[in-house]
């Protein structure tokens, strides 16, 4: 399966990776989604987890770098002590600027977006597989409130930077964890598989300054299950 990513200014890419090969043989059968089931079981995500955090995992970054093309000049020089040291790294200060306009929309993150207006029981097709809000939320009541508004998917590859911020300022509210499985987030699972509505899950509802009431839902993948947001409850700027 060959996927297409567009940037900002119209530009195609065309993406045909091993990895996105092999996940398509995998997911494409019933024998390969037999298989999949214990890896995406949380016990082994946290066991993955445990080995990307020893020192020896750091010796597949330089590699993983060159192969992503990723540009380290953006990020906060260091050593990196294991892989999920650097899967966590800072970004140096200016290498994102952010729009302080009030009607500016900022990204929360680095990502690929698609967006979808949201109506009264409406299913949303996200990759060929169909969701409502409610089933994100695991919340009907809190769902309800968005009908009229849009649904933003931010979907973050593997070399993306994986940290992220608020649109806006304002208040926000308790973090509200979902348990789940971890999915892999690559389009061929979100073609056979519910995977928003089924992975590991945390969302916070936003009350922002410019935006009305906004909910931000973090999604968790295969291998990138552990969702750590630092704020609690208060006020955000």
């Amino acid at each position: 399966m060959t996927t297409y990513t567009a940037d900002r200014k119209g530009h195609v890419t065309e993406n045909d990776s091993f990895q996105d090969r092999f996940l398509e043989k995998m997911y494409g059968s019933a024998i390969g989604r037999a298989l999949l089931k214990p890896l995406v079981n949380p016990v082994l995500s946290e066991i993955g987890g445990r080995i990307l955090d020893s020192r020896v995992s750091a010796l597949a970054v330089p590699a993983f770098i060159r192969h992503a093309g990723i540009d380290m000049r953006d990020y906060e020089p260091k050593k990196y002590w294991s892989y999920n040291d650097f899967f966590t790294r800072q970004i140096r200060e200016g290498a994102r600027e952010i729009d302080m306009v009030p009607e500016a929309f900022v990204s929360p993150c680095d990502s690929r977006v698609s967006v979808y207006p949201i109506s009264e029981n409406c299913h949303v097709k996200i990759k060929h597989t169909s969701y409502t809000v409610a089933e994100l939320l695991k919340n009907p009541v809190l769902a309800k409130r968005y009908e009229g508004g849009l649904l933003w998917v931010f979907r973050l590859c593997v070399d993306d930077y994986h940290r992220y911020c608020y649109i806006d300022d304002g208040y926000k509210g308790e973090n509200i964890h979902i348990s789940g499985e971890f999915q892999t987030v690559q389009p061929i699972a979100l073609e056979r598989v519910k995977v928003f509505a089924r992975n590991d899950r945390e969302y916070t509802v936003l009350k922002t300054e410019h935006f009305g009431t906004v909910t931000q839902i973090e999604i968790g993948a295969l291998m990138v299950g552990k969702i750590t947001n630092l704020d609690g409850a208060g006020r955000i700027e």
